[in-house]
């Protein structure tokens, strides 16, 4: 088994100890922090509601208005709650130590060679199947475009996911790979879309901007058992990912994929959601599975240009 890279060590178990040999687990005070931000603007719906409802003259419609903005409000704080209780498996997860990497962009390059996680421009993967909201195709693909996020030089990739031929999602993510081989998340633009217009930009995100900060999306020496942060906006991007298996073997249209890096995904935004992803050397994702509604994704076809 390989040892984790000195700059993993660093980012993911240096400030936990810390943390812990203070007494003070910042991890869990983001939790408690974002619980009570959650019942704040569950109690500024309720009480807009509220306001709405007093000007029905009808006390029958009313009191119904009354009932109903109630009743929400009594969801939305189990929602707030739900939430709490992810943010604390995430917790438990990577420790409690503050988040915090230190970015120095001499550090990085856009030649992503990770075994696991290749990005190369012109490379183009297509996953598909049938999933709970209909047949889903996603292309990604390495863009020979770059960008500057907090001062580090990124890798441009191009994200498009149709369902029944629909365009659902279009997303430019962004990536760098440090000197040790890790291959850092540096953000996204974020498009979901229903009947080809625009529905929400919420899932964008920019390290550096607002108090979002970079992530690890492959580690360049896996080992099982590593929990590592791969975005973190709080509200916005709370993904965590950790090494649950290696030496995996899958069959998908693509081929067969062996000596695989298996991952598992949770998020402190949604409770309950987990998925577990597959990694073949040279050539990255091959398999996606959503241990929620059973929908998986595997690799159809992989080029390069």
């Amino acid at each position: 088994m390989k040892s984790p890279s000195a700059i993993t060590i660093s980012i993911l178990l240096t400030m936990s100890a810390m943390a812990a040999a203070q007494g003070t687990n910042f991890c869990q005070i983001t939790a408690q922090d974002a619980l009570t931000s959650c019942r704040k603007k569950a109690e500024s719906s309720f009480w807009n509601v509220q306001g709405t409802c007093a000007n029905l003259t009808d006390p029958n419609a009313r009191q119904g208005c009354l009932d109903l903005g109630n009743s929400n409000y009594q969801s939305n704080l189990l929602s707030c709650q739900s939430q709490l209780e992810s943010r604390q498996l995430v917790c438990a997860r990577i420790g409690g130590g503050a988040y915090n990497p230190q970015i120095n962009p001499a550090d990085f390059t856009t030649n992503i060679d990770n075994p696991y996680s290749p990005f190369k421009p012109g490379t183009i993967w297509l996953y598909a199947g049938p999933t709970s909201d209909g047949y889903q195709q996603n292309t990604t693909e390495v863009t020979f475009n770059t960008k500057v996020i907090d001062g580090v030089t990124c890798v441009e990739v191009h994200d498009r996911v149709y369902i029944n031929e629909a365009l659902a999602e279009d997303t430019l993510d962004w990536y760098a790979q440090d000197k040790q081989g890790n291959v850092w998340y540096f953000g996204e633009d974020s498009e979901e879309l229903d009947n080809g217009r625009v529905t929400t930009l919420g899932g964008s995100w920019m390290a550096g901007m607002n108090g979002a900060k970079p992530g690890i999306i492959m580690l360049a020496q896996p080992v099982v058992g590593q929990y590592y942060r791969q975005e973190f906006q709080l509200n916005t991007a709370e993904d965590v990912a950790g090494i649950i298996r290696l030496n995996q073997t899958v069959i998908v249209p693509a081929g067969t994929f062996g000596d695989l890096v298996e991952t598992e995904e949770i998020t402190g935004l949604e409770p309950g959601a987990l998925e577990h992803k597959y990694y073949a050397k040279g050539v990255g994702n091959v398999l996606t599975i959503d241990e929620v509604t059973g929908d998986f994704f595997p690799l159809v076809l992989v080029t390069a240009n």
